[in-house]
């Protein structure tokens, strides 16, 4: 068993731990200014059922910062099961709408018609600077479901959960 050792860790002892604590797997959308932009992302929360609110958090690093954190609305997909390739395809900058079946909706952010279970469709409400991320609030506006288990990463990995039952 690993002891506590006092004293700072390390950003791989950090990153680690951190790979303990599976996450689902979401794509966000947004329109930019030169057309839809989309990011894989595990960091992604509920806040508050009353008034409906979630959080995201983008990295500072990504060349696709400006564009998530300055849209007013945003999509947020979660992954289904199985739709590894779909999270890889946003996790890479460039050329990921392409090919991908869209839905037509007016006045939304981009909305992909494929892989995920869940999709809440936000109006940003707040954004806070979380040092190499920033933090995304936003109001859920709209969302939907399909049945299925979710896409889930955990310590470097994809897999899937299935509730015992």
């Amino acid at each position: 068993m690993e002891r506590f050792t006092p004293g700072p860790a390390t950003q791989r002892q950090y990153r680690d731990a951190l790979g303990c604590f599976a996450t689902g797997v979401t794509v966000v959308t947004v329109a930019g200014p030169d057309g839809p932009v989309g990011l894989t992302a595990n960091s992604f929360s509920s806040v508050s059922l009353d008034p409906p609110l979630i959080l995201w958090s983008p990295a500072r690093g990504s060349r696709r910062f400006d564009a998530m954190t300055a849209a007013d609305r945003f999509a947020v997909h979660v992954l289904g099961a199985g739709e590894q390739a779909l999270a890889d395809r946003f996790a890479r900058s460039g050329g990921a709408f392409d090919g991908l079946a869209m839905d037509p909706a007016e006045d939304a952010p981009p909305l992909i018609d494929e892989g995920w279970i869940a999709r809440f469709l936000c109006t940003r409400v707040a954004l806070h600077d979380a040092g190499d991320h920033a933090i995304v609030v936003g109001r859920v506006d709209q969302v939907a479901r399909r049945e299925g288990p979710p896409l889930v990463f955990a310590g470097g990995a994809y897999g899937d959960f299935s509730p015992a039952g």
